[in-house]
């Protein structure tokens, strides 16, 4: 970490606690056939990947789920599909504050309007001010049209914040992920299940 000015956090599984398989279980519940194929961490349908960049509206993209389901409302596809984001520790944001004093803070998250509008309304407005300012910047796919473990999603940080990728520190829980980024030149940490963000930082924050 000595030669970092910056990180980057992930969103779900390292700041935001999530479970995918609450959501692969209320797809099953909706009738969804084979849900944990078409939905989970590691292999989902195309139609995913198409909202996390952007490339298709919400609407498009709960209108498709939609025909997946078996007599399923629209608000019972959108609400199984929220169902994995869970809630938001503050100790991590406070963590993340005292590491203002020493780096530049980006998030870097595969997330789509969809799960963004419910986040903030989860944890409230007010919250959702201070979530936001803790960063430098948030990029999320679906706003950028990139997402991980493209190379364009870490490439566009790099770029913007004029930062050379040796000087980058990344956070993440997706396997896949960590290997993008550490091909590019990041230093990367890999949070596994259980692990939480105040055990990588050990030097630098007391």
């Amino acid at each position: 970490m000595k030669n970092c000015k910056a990180v980057i956090f992930d969103l779900g599984g390292v700041l935001l606690n999530i479970d995918y398989l609450l959501t692969v279980v209320a797809f099953n519940e909706l009738g969804v056939e084979n849900a944990d194929l078409f939905y989970s961490k590691k292999i989902q349908n195309p139609i995913f990947d198409k909202i996390e960049v952007g490339a298709i509206t919400p609407k498009e993209f709960l209108d498709a789920l939609q025909k997946e389901c078996k007599n399923a409302s629209i608000d019972q596809v959108e609400n199984a599909w929220n169902s994995m984001l869970l809630d938001l520790p503050e100790n991590r944001l406070d963590y993340i504050k005292k590491l203002k004093n020493n780096y530049q803070i980006f998030l870097l998250s595969n997330t789509n309007e969809i799960h963004i509008t419910a986040f903030k309304n989860k944890i409230g407005t007010e919250k959702w001010k201070v979530f936001s300012s803790v960063f430098d910047k948030i990029y999320l796919s679906h706003e950028i049209g990139f997402r991980k473990p493209g190379e364009g999603a870490f490439q566009i940080i790099l770029e913007e914040n004029k930062l050379n990728p040796n000087e980058v520190f990344f956070i993440d829980d997706s396997p896949q992920h960590i290997k993008a980024a550490k091909n590019l030149g990041l230093n990367c940490y890999y949070l596994k299940k259980g692990e939480d963000i105040s055990t990588v930082f050990p030097d630098t924050i007391q």
